[in-house]
């Protein structure tokens, strides 16, 4: 079970640089238009809202980069691209992703539990999309601005 968390580095960050609200509203009922938010979100990641078994996340990633290779064994995945184009790569082995399919504006990507997987952006403009994570993936109020800053809040967890 996930604990809210005080505001972080991360999420002071965020307010300078990313032009939306930085509250996750889990675990508590909302309804909004996920269309608009992923659109405005110009973080790497941001967690929208964060429940016991569910997590919905936004992301932005910028052209030629990528979410970074990665696997999730005891989660599911659903992705939902709003804006962009991408290259979705899955594998059941880390050096054999033999499922390739581009994608686009309103494509949905399931990523099975123990499957690798890497996104990449492939278009001239941030690829937008959200990723829900069930069970939850990220700590309540997760905001990483870019990839890097994803990357080394990973090394130190």
């Amino acid at each position: 079970m996930h604990k809210r968390v005080s505001t972080t580095y991360s999420q002071k960050k965020f307010k300078k640089n990313c032009p939306m609200d930085p509250m996750d509203y889990g675990p508590k009922p909302i309804a909004f238009d996920i269309d608009q938010l992923t659109k405005q979100n110009d973080c790497f990641r941001t967690a929208l809202w964060t429940g016991d078994y569910l997590q919905l996340t936004l992301m932005s990633i910028a052209p030629g980069e990528d979410i970074g290779q990665e696997i999730h064994q005891n989660l599911d995945q659903f992705l939902r691209i709003e804006e962009g184009t991408g290259l979705i790569k899955m594998g059941y082995h880390k050096d054999k992703l033999n499922y390739q399919e581009e994608v686009d504006d309103d494509f949905a990507i399931i990523i099975p539990a123990g499957t690798w997987h890497n996104l990449i952006n492939i278009g001239d403009k941030h690829l937008k999309l959200y990723s829900i994570y069930a069970p939850p993936a990220h700590p309540i109020g997760t905001i990483q601005r870019t990839k890097e800053d994803a990357m080394e809040e990973e090394h130190h967890d």
